[in-house]
């Protein structure tokens, strides 16, 4: 892509900072535009329970890192992660996630670093092999979301719980990201959007209409990639959720 081309950056807020930093680091141009609101759960009340458990879990699986935001903020005062589980994620994002907030390495489980995408599929490749016959297993996420490892990790014989530490909503933008929309919207050719999440790609095209028609994205998974090809985006360019092979992605659009 040409100079002067700007990468639309739509992770939530409290992931915007580092991204752009990294981005930067690699020479891309980025503009915030955050295509999904988090905040608290309706209760903490499940949070802090799973807490209470954790010391008897094998395992603590988070699906992002607004999951282990959302966990660490209903830690009880002094609670540090203790000895026993294990804490899986699908990227590398959550797991300095889990590190900042004391989890040791040795502790985290995630996809091999040469997996094809970082998805629950590579993650349950690292845990298939193991004994979970009446393990206990916490996985911390939204208000919802997908559930293929829960459904294997169950039927290898765990005891899952589906706990909720963060909501997902539909953003609010300030008058700045909406300026950053408009501008994107009439000028396609000097933008590239950089999704990392189907489900705010379908909230976006339920928002903002056939609009998207046009418009160039680079996607993190195979799943994203298709949303963003029913919302209009095209090309999509698929990619890992690395800024160094996004930085090159957007140099192949």
């Amino acid at each position: 892509m040409g100079e002067g081309v700007r990468l639309l950056l739509t992770r939530p807020r409290p992931q915007q900072a580092d991204w752009a930093a990294r981005l930067r680091a690699q020479g891309v141009e980025v503009a915030a535009l955050p295509l999904m609101e988090i905040t608290p759960p309706d209760s903490p009340a499940p949070g802090r329970a799973a807490w209470q458990q954790l010391p008897g879990c094998a395992l603590a699986v988070f699906v992002s890192p607004n999951a282990v935001d959302g966990f660490f903020a209903l830690a009880p005062p002094g609670a540090s992660w203790p000895p026993g589980p294990r804490a899986a994620c699908v990227g590398p994002g959550t797991a300095r996630a889990l590190q900042a907030r004391g989890v040791p390495a040795e502790s985290i489980v995630q996809p091999a670093a040469g997996a094809a995408s970082l998805d629950s599929e590579h993650l349950w490749e690292r845990l298939c092999d193991a004994d979970w016959q009446g393990a206990q297993v916490l996985v911390l996420r939204g208000n919802g979301g997908r559930e293929w490892l829960a459904e294997q990790l169950g039927r290898a014989g765990a005891r899952v719980q589906l706990v909720s530490v963060y909501q997902r909503a539909e953003p609010h933008w300030s008058p700045a990201e909406q300026a950053v929309l408009d501008d994107a919207l009439a000028r396609p050719r000097q933008h590239a959007w950089l999704l990392s999440s189907a489900e705010s790609v379908a909230q976006l095209a339920a928002r903002v209409g056939p609009v998207l028609q046009g418009q160039r994205a680079i996607a993190t998974h195979e799943r994203i990639a298709a949303a963003a090809r029913a919302a209009g985006f095209e090309p999509v360019v698929l990619t890992r959720p690395d800024p160094a092979e996004v930085a090159q992605a957007l140099r192949g659009l």
